[in-house]
């Protein structure tokens, strides 16, 4: 499974519009990180998503891609308006990929 994360928006807007996408790969993980990755990203899917990206003055808004053996999902979420499910995944990827 590969997963990216795309960051728009906030303070840092020209900044973040020129980074490129932060991505883990399972076969590239440790197995236990690997499994917290799959089961985060198992749980934003089934609540649907990572919320209604709400448009708040300055919020940043994150986009995850999901690819899993070519069955592909994007889900986005907000500063303003992620679930907690959501939030935990953008954690992991923010922590796993600095």
């Amino acid at each position: 499974m590969r997963v990216s994360l795309t960051t728009h928006g906030g303070l840092a807007a020209p900044i973040n519009s020129r980074r490129p996408p932060r991505t883990l790969d399972t076969d590239r993980m440790p197995a236990a990180t690997a499994g917290q990755l799959r089961r985060l990203v198992a749980a934003v899917l089934a609540e649907g998503g990572g919320g209604r990206p709400d448009r708040g003055r300055d919020a940043m808004t994150y986009t995850i891609t999901i690819d899993d053996d070519g069955r592909a999902a994007t889900v986005t979420g907000s500063d303003t308006s992620m679930s907690a499910a959501f939030g935990a995944l953008l954690s992991l990827i923010e922590r796993q990929t600095d």
